[in-house]
């Protein structure tokens, strides 16, 4: 067995780069940038009111109360057209642009409307640059704002758009191919054998996949039989990436590894020191990525998030963010001491009254609950020997269910 970081950084240095292609900024959400976004234009482009009010010089009001003259109005998209002069404002509303001469804006809450619409009274002083916005003050041309390797989420969805970007280069997604094996599974909906149960690594791993930021294509289920297996694996072609479930293991029934090998699969590595999931398979079958999953549904989506993520960022370009995957919690029961594999413990977050994170375990750690996964927001990570850790202590987590697009 080789140890979690070791197959971490096996699969990190085998995945290449895909190349970049040319999409619309509308499709951008969840995409990887393929290189640094530059801002075509200025961001405010001139001088712009943060508020309504009135548009006047600083010096005019420095002792209040006292009577402007107002020379005109300004809405947001339209600009005035004369300088303002001394003693003179002009009404100017949120967005608008600041007329020459104007050095301020004093909000209408700091204002009197006076019987005539031609003047206005100003009850508090000003200093020069009040509620202006300068041009560039969020961004100037040709500033680089997001770079090569950045998830496009919501907001920099925005920012790309604010930056006058309509067409941005992103790496290609991935194609991963989805291969369960079984004899005793089938899909849902199916009619069952009554020795026979459903299969969700399928319909789980997808949406997974989709989630990490790829493409999933669903081969099927191959039959505990090395033909069925081998025509399943020609149907991957393609692919970027193969994901296998199920027949990693030793078992006389287990034939995913011979059947990979006679393919011609050149194997990275063959088991892993984890729990759960230890007949992890990675290696390339011709250019092709093939990681092999373990059959149990626990184990396969846990070893998902941990092998299969890296593999696709990898892939992408991603930059990595661990400080959003990974934090530090107190816990809520005691843990005991651990053995030579690294474990990942199924769990829940909750936030204390005084903001502290906590994590708490589920008594059962069965890899064949599902159910136990499906409420868990996190997995405790135990480092291989770990000591016994009792209540209060620090442990280390990894958040399950964040999108990438959104980190």
């Amino acid at each position: 067995m080789i140890s979690v970081k070791s197959a971490l950084e096996r699969i990190s240095n085998s995945c290449e780069l895909l190349p970049a292609e040319t999409i619309s900024l509308e499709n951008s959400l969840g995409r990887v940038l393929a290189k640094d976004a530059l801002a075509r234009r200025t961001h405010p482009p001139f001088p712009v009111s943060a508020m309504d009010g009135y548009a006047l010089r600083a010096e005019d009001v420095n002792k209040v109360p006292v009577k402007i003259k107002v020379v005109g109005e300004i809405p947001a998209g339209k600009n005035f057209p004369k300088k303002i002069n001394a003693g003179e404002a002009v009404r100017i509303f949120t967005g608008a642009r600041v007329p020459i001469g104007a050095n301020c804006i004093v909000i209408q809450e700091n204002t009197s409307k006076m019987s005539s619409a031609d003047y206005v009274t100003v009850n508090l002083t000003a200093d020069q640059g009040d509620y202006i916005r300068p041009a560039g003050l969020d961004f100037k041309n040709g500033e680089k704002l997001l770079h090569k390797g950045d998830w496009v989420n919501p907001r920099s969805l925005g920012l790309l758009a604010a930056m006058n970007i309509p067409w941005l280069s992103v790496v290609r997604k991935p194609n991963v191919a989805i291969l369960s094996n079984g004899n005793e599974i089938v899909l849902p909906g199916e009619q069952i054998g009554e020795n026979q149960i459903i299969s969700s690594n399928g319909s789980a791993l997808a949406a997974a996949i989709s989630n990490f930021g790829a493409n999933s294509i669903q081969i099927g289920i191959a039959d505990d039989d090395p033909k069925s297996i081998a025509e399943a694996i020609e149907a991957s072609k393609g692919a970027d990436l193969l994901i296998t479930t199920g027949g990693a293991s030793v078992g006389d029934h287990d034939f995913m590894k011979s059947a990979l090998e006679l393919a011609g699969f050149n194997f990275e590595f063959w088991k892993v020191a984890i729990r759960p999931g230890k007949p992890i398979m990675f290696g390339k079958l011709y250019d092709k990525i093939v990681i092999g999953l373990p059959g149990n549904p626990v184990s396969a989506l846990i070893c998902a998030q941990i092998f299969v993520l890296p593999a696709i960022k990898a892939m992408l370009g991603v930059k990595c963010h661990y400080s959003r995957e990974f934090s530090s919690a107190h816990l809520l029961s005691p843990l005991k001491a651990n053995d030579e594999r690294q474990d990942y413990l199924r769990a829940r977050l909750t936030i204390s009254e005084g903001e502290f994170l906590k994590v708490e375990p589920f008594d059962k750690q069965d890899s064949s609950m599902i159910s136990n996964l499906a409420q868990s927001d996190c997995l405790i990570i135990r480092e291989p020997n770990a000591p016994s850790a009792k209540i209060g202590d620090l442990v280390k987590v990894l958040r399950l269910d964040q999108p990438l697009l959104t980190i």
